[in-house]
């Protein structure tokens, strides 16, 4: 079965391992920010070595998003982000295949324990099977 496993960050998480402390999370030095990206190279890695990995991305700060809703005159309404109604927004993915629910739960409590700067905020990371064309 294919899942998604995502991970959560605000604007504020991507300033602050820009330097920029906020109330929400405090400034990320260079360490942190090594330990990060080892942890997760160590984790693609690894899910590479064993096959499970389809794909995964981290991606751009959300105050680089755009949204895109139909119009009432039927023109799009494009809007730029970061968003007031959303805090936190998705900040990464992968798409693993995965023998069970329990094995890609095992991934995910992986993922959880990425190193951070101590009053970082804290994340689920969330888990959603991808249906396939016979419903899932």
């Amino acid at each position: 079965m294919k899942y998604l496993v995502m991970i959560q960050g605000s604007q504020a998480d991507y300033e602050a391992m820009s330097g920029k402390p906020s109330a929400e999370s405090p400034a990320w030095s260079e360490k942190d920010m090594q330990a990060m990206f080892a942890f997760m190279e160590g984790v693609n890695n690894d899910l590479a070595e064993s096959g499970e990995v389809v794909d995964g991305n981290g991606l751009a700060e959300p105050a680089r998003t755009r949204c895109v809703l139909p119009g009432d005159d039927g023109r799009p309404v494009v809007t730029d982000g970061p968003y007031g109604e959303t805090k936190e927004q998705l900040a990464g993915y992968w798409v693993l295949e995965c023998e069970s629910l329990e094995r890609v739960t095992e991934i995910a409590a992986r993922i959880a324990l990425c190193p951070q700067p101590e009053g970082a905020p804290v994340y689920p990371v969330v888990i959603r099977p991808i249906m396939d064309g016979a419903g899932g």
